[in-house]
């Protein structure tokens, strides 16, 4: 279903691109444009570009580019109409009237947040009525308060094969919905049987209060089963794109965030007076929670488990987080496991403090550098030291690696001119591998699954021509006559462009300008940024005419020889194409 393009023009005039991008990534002017850290890949030099003149953005970094609308669905995990709707109710603009709107995806996205929605509602209910005795006594047992519990929709999986799957087909959702939303699964004889049963619910709720996925927990230890059981990615649920407890969180996050690497964790956090508490979703942190913590504070405080597992989780965790430019601190947890247990033996007070002295992560990773050697011989201080300048070779900050390095003159009793040195040693031996590793890359590219025109490899000479040519006639659409004459769609080599030629003529044909959002949801995000890179990018010299005759004549020269194998031609003719090839004269008619 398309929208009209004079709807989703008001639409975008009524959402500037520069409004709608600012309060996820920082933009700062350069010219005419605004730059700033792409929100949706690591990188410490601005590569992510926003032109303001005609609505569009662009990473040279990652490939993403498009519009608002483009932009609104990869940064909240939306589909195009969802982004559409987003845009529209934040503008005060009403959608078409026409039943085709949603298209099939957004009809299945908006049957399975009511599901949940309905199944948490279903599973409190549960909680509070006397079969749900023992899991209330379970949570109360664990400390948590029946307007905690209430909060955050906790609630209970009767012990029933298919009380939920009732209950939600009483209500008018069919199997097909509740098996996409992994509430239900079919039984080895066909049935729809309930994926939670006799289980204690924790609700997993997104930015914009939608139910989007549950976690069950066992009630007792001998039952089958694991501890945990969790839904499935869903078309609304991407565990590893979103965090539990961020919805309650994003108000009180402003100072820091607080993570820690559980549900019970993250609630009785919540409880004791520290709402900016969040926790990944029974995944490892992840490259896009960490981007999506980064919007809304600066610093994030870990507080994972103490055995040796949380600390290689607090390692990777660290990396995540410096690679998006949030800053981060570590808390330790003295005599206790978690978060949970701590609050409950020692108080809110106690742990408050303990936040307020969390160390910093260079502090932290000097500290378990040190772990295992013995720090009173000269062979241990000599290990240890040559850890820690590696360690300092990472700070961008020059004083900060001068503070260092003086503490560690004073507790290794070296020199501190010995050590800044071997840093500075330590940062140049960086920079030549980051500088091998840009190489490597060049010489040997890896293949991208999402690059939008793979065909680009194997035919660059006619890819470029192509993308030429588009780029004239979105730029300069008065030209459409003249690219018209010379070359259509059927004469371009690779598939893609072929098919954004031909749409971008369609377009053109009816007598309207081009627009990225003309596209609308036939793209892909990494396809629609691959249009918008040619729409900003390509230098079309000012001789138009012959940017249009010379690329016009490039691809047809290719076209032919493409579409003609040499084993089909007699070798003296192979040839003289070859031939004429190298002097500019195959036939370009």
């Amino acid at each position: 279903m398309k929208l009209s393009q004079d709807f989703l023009n008001e639409l975008k005039m009524r959402n500037d691109i520069e409004s709608v991008i600012s309060p996820y990534v920082a933009l700062k002017k350069r010219g005419a444009n605004l730059i700033g850290l792409c929100p949706f890949h690591n990188e410490k030099t601005p590569s992510f570009t926003v032109w303001p003149e005609n609505g569009s953005f662009y990473c040279f970094g990652c490939g993403a580019g498009g519009d608002a609308i483009t932009f609104l669905m990869q940064v909240e995990h939306l589909d195009y109409m969802e982004a559409v709707k987003t845009l529209a109710e934040r503008s005060g603009m009403s959608l078409p009237v026409d039943n085709s709107v949603d298209d099939k995806i957004a009809r299945l996205k908006s049957q399975i947040y009511d599901a949940n929605k309905a199944a948490a509602r279903f599973f409190y209910e549960n909680l509070i009525a006397p079969q749900g005795k023992e899991a209330l006594n379970y949570l109360t047992g664990r400390g948590l308060a029946p307007k905690t519990i209430k909060q955050f929709g906790l609630g209970f999986a009767p012990d029933s094969w298919d009380a939920l799957v009732k209950h939600l087909k009483g209500q008018g959702f069919s199997d097909y919905v509740l098996v996409e939303a992994n509430l239900a699964v079919r039984s080895k004889k066909g049935s729809l049987i309930d994926r939670f049963r006799n289980r204690v619910m924790f609700p997993v709720i997104d930015l914009r209060g939608n139910f989007i996925a549950f976690s069950g927990r066992k009630l007792r230890e001998e039952d089958i089963g694991g501890k945990y059981i969790n839904t499935s990615e869903t078309a609304v649920y991407k565990k590893g794109a979103n965090v539990f407890g961020l919805n309650f969180a994003k108000a009180h996050s402003q100072k820091r965030v607080v993570l820690v690497e559980g549900n019970m964790d993250v609630i009785s956090l919540h409880q004791a007076g520290f709402p900016m508490t969040v926790a990944p979703l029974g995944t490892a942190f992840t490259a896009d929670q960490a981007r999506l913590l980064a919007r809304y504070t600066d610093e994030v405080v870990i507080t994972l488990d103490a055995d040796s597992a949380g600390q290689k989780a607090t390692d990777k965790v660290l990396r995540i987080l410096e690679d998006a430019g949030v800053k981060a601190r570590i808390l330790r947890l003295p005599e206790c496991k978690d978060p949970d247990e701590f609050i409950k033996k020692k108080g809110a007070a106690r742990f408050e403090a303990l936040l307020d002295g969390a160390i910093s992560d260079i502090e932290y990773k000097l500290h378990t550098a040190s772990e295992g050697i013995d720090l009173q011989t000269s062979d241990g201080k000599l290990e240890y030291l040559k850890k820690a300048v590696v360690i300092l070779a990472s700070l961008s900050d020059e004083i900060a690696r001068d503070l260092y390095a003086g503490r560690l003159s004073e507790s290794c009793g070296v020199g501190k001119e010995a050590i800044i040195t071997n840093v500075k040693k330590q940062i140049e031996k960086n920079k030549k591998q980051v500088v091998r590793k840009e190489l490597d890359k060049i010489v040997n590219p890896t293949f991208d699954r999402n690059d939008p025109n793979p065909e680009k490899r194997s035919h660059p000479r006619a890819a470029a021509a192509e993308e030429m040519l588009i780029a004239v006639l979105i730029l300069h659409p008065d030209m459409y006559d003249k690219v018209t004459e010379l070359i259509s769609p059927e004469d371009f080599v690779t598939e893609f462009n072929k098919r954004v030629f031909a749409d971008v003529l369609e377009v053109l044909s009816e007598g309207r300008p081009f627009d990225i959002s003309a596209l609308g949801s036939d793209y892909t995000p990494r396809e629609i940024g691959y249009v918008t890179m040619l729409e900003n990018t390509l230098p079309l010299g000012e001789n138009l005419t012959k940017t249009i005759t010379s690329s016009a004549a490039v691809i047809k020269e290719e076209k032919l020889i493409s579409s003609t194998h040499p084993a089909e031609l007699e070798t003296d003719e192979w040839a003289e194409r070859m031939k004429a090839l190298a002097r500019g004269k195959i036939n370009k008619g």
